[in-house]
C-alpha cells in the first residue's frame, strides 16, 4: 500500500493532464507549505486558458440538470413501491471555456449528472455500469469508481464503501431503501485514494428525496432550484488542469454552477427554493445577495428544519447541503440580483471566484403543471413524526445530551504529511483487515461525538455516513450553533481551531447495522488520508462491505441510457 501511496503522489499529474502554472499573487496564507505543519503559504494554480477562451461571468445561460425516468415500476413481494434506474458513468463533452470542450467523467456523461427524484418509501435500484476508459483523466490508475448516495441510510454494501470498486466493463446495482424524511441526497464516486479527481472529473449529480410534509410546506417544480456550486482550472487547450497543493486541496478560478461558468438565471417576481450544494472538492463558500437582502434556511443536510432563519449570508463547506427561500417578489422585472460568494479563512480567492451567478427578474407568467411557490415566507416547519418511529427512531432536533450512553472525541490533524483522526488514518483499516473501528454503537442508541480540528489553521467538512445528527455546541459563535446549522446535519464544518459537539442517534430503520465510514469531504483530505469506520452494531468479521462483485457488462448501451426528460426550458 506504502508504494501505491507513493505512485499516485507523484504519477497522478503525469501524461493525462498538464499542470496549471503557478500564480504566487494568490497563494493561500494559513495553508501549509510542502511537508509542514505550521501556518506558512503556498503557491497556487490558475487556469492557463488564453484570455479569448475564458469564460466571461453572467453571459451564460443557467441550466437545471436532467431529471432521469426508470425504466421500470412496479410493487415488490411486500407490496412496496420500487422503481428501478440506469446509470452509464463515461466520458462526455463539456462547454466551459469559450469556443473549446472539456472532456468530463460523469453519470451518463453529463456534470452535473441526471438528477434521480424519489417519494419517501420508493425503493430504488440504480444500475450503474462502468462505461470509462481504462485509465483515467487525472491518474494513470485504472478508472474503478465506487458510488455513495451522500445521506441515505443505505445497508453497508450498498453505501459505497471506499474498497468496494466496480472496475471499467462491470456493473453493479444500488439498492436504496429511501425511508428517510425528505431531504437533497446526492450521489458520487468514492473511490478510495481518487475520490477527488473522480468527483472532480464530473461523477456528481443530485437524488431529491420528498415525503408529504415537505410538498404541502416547499415551493416544488418551476420553483424548487437545484444548484451545485464546484470550481475547476483548465489548461490552454480547454482539459482539466489539477493541482492539490501536496494534498492540501485544490482551488480553481472558474465557479460554476451546475456546470456552467457565473451563469444568469431568469426568474419571476416569486418566492424560490434552492438546494444548494456544494460540489467543490476542497473550496468553501460564503454566498450573499449584492442586495444585502435576507436568505431564509428551511433545509439542511438532511432535512427541513423546524424553524425558518433569516441570514444575510452563510458559510457553507463541501458536501453540505442548505435549502434557502429567496424572495424575488420585493424586485422589479428587469432588475438584475447577484450571488456573490464572501469567501472563508483557507480559500484561494482569484479575480472571479466572488461572483457565483446572476438572477435576472423577468414578469410573471404561466408555470408547468406541478410548480407551486408560496405567498409568504414560512416562520416554522411541521417536520412531522419520524419515519422510523415504530423501529425506535427518534427526532434528530429533538435529542438532549441525557440521552447520550457514549461519548466519543475525533481529533482531526495532519501528521507527517498524512491528514489524521484520532491519529489514524484509513490504511490502518486497511491494515486491519477492515475490522478497526472508531466506535460501535448499537442501533438508535443516541452518541454525543465531539469533532476537534487541531490542525492550525485548516477547516475540514467532516461527513458521517449513515446518521443525522443534530448541532448542539460549537466552541466558536457564543458555544452554540450558528444561525443557518438548526437543522438535522451529516456534514460538520470544523473551522480553524473549531470544536463541534453532534448528537446523533443510530438509527438504521428496519434495516441491520454495519461497517461505516467518518471522514473529511476535502476529498483531497479524505484520499490522503482522513478516514476512519464505525460499525452499528457489535463488528462481526463477516458483515458485508460490499454486495455480489460487481459482474460483467453484458447488455447494450441502451439498456442502461434511461430516458431523460429536462425539468424546464434553459434559462428558467
Amino acid at each position: 500500500m506504502a508504494t501505491r501511496r507513493d505512485a499516485l503522489k507523484f504519477g497522478m499529474f503525469g501524461g493525462a493532464v498538464a499542470l496549471a502554472g503557478t500564480n504566487a499573487g494568490a497563494a493561500l496564507a494559513g495553508v501549509p507549505a510542502s511537508g509542514s505543519d505550521d501556518s506558512s503559504t503556498t503557491t497556487t494554480t490558475a487556469s492557463l486558458l488564453a484570455p479569448a477562451n475564458m469564460p466571461v461571468p453572467y453571459a451564460a445561460t443557467f441550466r437545471r440538470p436532467p431529471e432521469l425516468i426508470p425504466y421500470s415500476t412496479g410493487r415488490d413481494p411486500d407490496g412496496q413501491p420500487f422503481a428501478k434506474y440506469s446509470l452509464s458513468q463515461k466520458l462526455g463533452q463539456a462547454q466551459i471555456a469559450r469556443g473549446l470542450s472539456t472532456t468530463i467523467a460523469g453519470y451518463n456523461g453529463t456534470f452535473p449528472g441526471p438528477t434521480i427524484r424519489v417519494p419517501q418509501g420508493m425503493r430504488t435500484e440504480v444500475r450503474i455500469s462502468n462505461r470509462l476508459p481504462a485509465k483515467g483523466l487525472l491518474y494513470t490508475d485504472t478508472f474503478n469508481t465506487v458510488t455513495h448516495l451522500h445521506g441515505s441510510a443505505s445497508l453497508p454494501q450498498y453505501d459505497g464503501y471506499a474498497n468496494d470498486r466496480t472496475a471499467p466493463g462491470k456493473v453493479k446495482n444500488y439498492h436504496y431503501p429511501n425511508w428517510q424524511a425528505a431531504r437533497t441526497l446526492w450521489y458520487h464516486d468514492h473511490n478510495h485514494m481518487l475520490t477527488a479527481q473522480g468527483v472532480y472529473s464530473g461523477l456528481a449529480a443530485f437524488y431529491p428525496l420528498s415525503d408529504l410534509h415537505e410538498q404541502a410546506q416547499l415551493p416544488q417544480g418551476e420553483f424548487d432550484v437545484p444548484i451545485v456550486v464546484s470550481d475547476v482550472m483548465l489548461n490552454a487547450d480547454g482539459s482539466l488542469g489539477y493541482n492539490d497543493n501536496d494534498h492540501a486541496g485544490l482551488w480553481g478560478d472558474i465557479i460554476m454552477v451546475n456546470g456552467v461558468p457565473w451563469p444568469t438565471m431568469k426568474v419571476k417576481p416569486r418566492i424560490y427554493r434552492f438546494r444548494f450544494l456544494v460540489g467543490s472538492i476542497t473550496r468553501s463558500y460564503r454566498f450573499a445577495l449584492s442586495t444585502g437582502d435576507p436568505f431564509y434556511v428551511v433545509g439542511t443536510d438532511a432535512g427541513m428544519t423546524p424553524k425558518v432563519q433569516a441570514v444575510s449570508s452563510w458559510r457553507q463547506g463541501t458536501a453540505e447541503r442548505y435549502e434557502v427561500l429567496i424572495d424575488f417578489r420585493r424586485y422589479k422585472p428587469g432588475q438584475a440580483v447577484e450571488l456573490r460568494n464572501l469567501s472563508n479563512k483557507n480559500n484561494v480567492n482569484f479575480a472571479n471566484t466572488g461572483k457565483v451567478m446572476k438572477f435576472q427578474v423577468v414578469a410573471d407568467s404561466p408555470s408547468p403543471a406541478g410548480s407551486r411557490s408560496l405567498s409568504s415566507i414560512p416562520s416554522t416547519l411541521d417536520v412531522g413524526e419520524p419515519p422510523s418511529k415504530a423501529t425506535g427512531g427518534l427526532d434528530t432536533m429533538k435529542l438532549t445530551p441525557d440521552m447520550a450512553v457514549a461519548k466519543r472525541i475525533l481529533r482531526v490533524r495532519r501528521e507527517h504529511g498524512e491528514w489524521t483522526i484520532n491519529g489514524e488514518t484509513w490504511a490502518d483499516v486497511e491494515k486491519s483487515n477492515f475490522t478497526r473501528l472508531f466506535g460501535n454503537p448499537q442501533r438508535n442508541q443516541v452518541e454525543q461525538w465531539t469533532i476537534v480540528n487541531e490542525s492550525g489553521g485548516w477547516f475540514h467538512p467532516v461527513h458521517i455516513h449513515l446518521v443525522d445528527g443534530k448541532i448542539i455546541a460549537r466552541n466558536t459563535n457564543g458555544g452554540k450553533p450558528f444561525a443557518w446549522e438548526n437543522g438535522p446535519k451529516d456534514v460538520f464544518y470544523a473551522g480553524e481551531n473549531e470544536s463541534i459537539t453532534v448528537l446523533m442517534q443510530f438509527d438504521t430503520g428496519k434495516q441491520e447495522g454495519g461497517r461505516y465510514m467518518v471522514h473529511c469531504h476535502n476529498l483531497v483530505h479524505e484520499d490522503h488520508d482522513m478516514m476512519v469506520q464505525f460499525s452499528v452494531g457489535d463488528l462481526r468479521i463477516n458483515d458485508p462491505i460490499r454486495s455480489d462483485p460487481p459482474i460483467l457488462e453484458t447488455q447494450p448501451e441502451g439498456f442502461y441510457a434511461s430516458t431523460y426528460k429536462a425539468a424546464y426550458p434553459a434559462g428558467t
